[in-house]
């Protein structure tokens, strides 16, 4: 079986995430191609697409949300992901068992004893009015019934679980504040969330395999569990080898990709990336050592900015006062100063509304 190095899985990597040369696509084509975008961070998407598309402006995404062609909703993870309208009604009931169990890893003691299914058509019922709340507005009207809980877990265990959710803009608009306000995703969207399959198959486990190895593979099984949160995929990976191709890393871990999948050459030239907080690219993966160190893991989930150099994580960045401020890792060569500077002047000139083009990049 055919061993792919690091750097191999790097450019690859790079290459289905849209961040080896910037693509000529709508931001909507885009979003279903990484299979959304986390955002609990508001504006974060912004910064992702702009790094991944040519010509993006904020008004496109802003308008795919207020036009209900994207949604933010808790999914992958049971974090708040920006996912196109069709695939949050198509995957959400696959995800449903994950999002029940992982609101209890965090409240089992709160929530012991609770009928879920009692306290989700209560929930439905209260929000049958039409009315988006928040969810501490939605956990109090329902506390007198299920006063033992509290109001954090009830509205936890409601909002990311048990009610498929929208979160209404103008939250996620660009250079917009607003609390969170929840309406059932399928008042915001007309349409009803799909129901799992009849007949006991995986078609949706099965796609996600599949649109998973588009955006992110080659990978492992594990890399996918990391990416969506799913534990019963197996089946569906299993449904799907015969036409899957297989390799393996240099840890020896077997690794799955689409046959005709982008899988450029190690030597290819990666160009200086500013990624947003908890962007896709270090996310998908168990493994993320195809881009970021393990000395510098931790960044990922700790929410900071990172500016990739010749294609791994090479340095954080930050914004104050309409200058980007560039934190290096590791030594960088006078060529890769200049050019995280080139890009990180276009950056702020993208945060600020073509206000500042000011970049200061720390020693190193």
């Amino acid at each position: 079986m055919t061993v792919l190095d690091t750097r191999t899985l790097n450019r690859a990597t790079l290459a289905r995430q849209l961040l080896l040369d910037r693509a000529d696509m709508p931001a909507l084509d885009a979003v279903a191609h990484l299979c959304g975008l986390q955002a609990q961070e508001p504006q974060e998407p912004f910064v992702a697409l702009w790094s991944r598309l040519r010509g993006f402006t904020p008004a496109a995404l802003s308008d795919l949300l207020t036009g209900r062609h994207v949604v933010r909703t808790h999914l992958m993870r049971r974090t708040v992901h920006l996912v196109t309208a069709d695939d949050a009604v198509a995957w959400r009931a696959r995800h449903d068992p994950m999002l029940r169990q992982r609101v209890l890893g965090t409240y089992r003691q709160e929530l012991a004893g609770t009928d879920l299914d009692a306290l989700a058509a209560a929930g439905r019922e209260v929000m049958a009015d039409g009315q988006p709340r928040s969810m501490s507005e939605l956990a109090r009207t329902l506390a007198d019934r299920w006063p033992e809980p509290g109001p954090r877990a009830l509205g936890e265990m409601l909002v990311a679980a048990l009610i498929p959710m929208a979160q209404l803009p103008p939250r996620g608009l660009w250079r917009t504040k607003a609390g969170v306000r929840n309406l059932p995703l399928a008042a915001w969207l007309g349409r009803d969330i799909d129901p799992p399959a009849p007949d006991g198959g995986d078609p949706v486990g099965q796609a996600l395999v599949r649109r998973y190895l588009a955006a992110f593979g080659p990978a492992a099984s594990a890399d996918l569990r990391a990416w969506c949160g799913l534990a019963g995929l197996p089946a569906a990976v299993a449904a799907l080898r015969g036409e899957l191709v297989s390799f393996r890393d240099e840890r020896g871990r077997e690794l799955l990709d689409l046959p005709v999948a982008p899988r450029p050459e190690p030597d290819t030239p990666a160009p200086v990336r500013f990624l947003p907080a908890f962007d896709n690219a270090l996310l998908g993966y168990h493994d993320r050592s195809r881009i970021v160190d393990d000395d510098h893991r931790g960044l990922s989930v700790a929410g900071a900015r990172v500016v990739l150099v010749d294609g791994r994580v090479s340095a954080t960045w930050t914004v104050e006062d309409g200058t980007v401020i560039v934190t290096p890792l590791r030594r960088m060569s006078r060529a890769e100063r200049a050019e995280v500077g080139e890009q990180g002047g276009q950056v702020a000139s993208f945060l600020s509304d073509q206000d500042s083009d000011r970049v200061r990049i720390g020693p190193g």
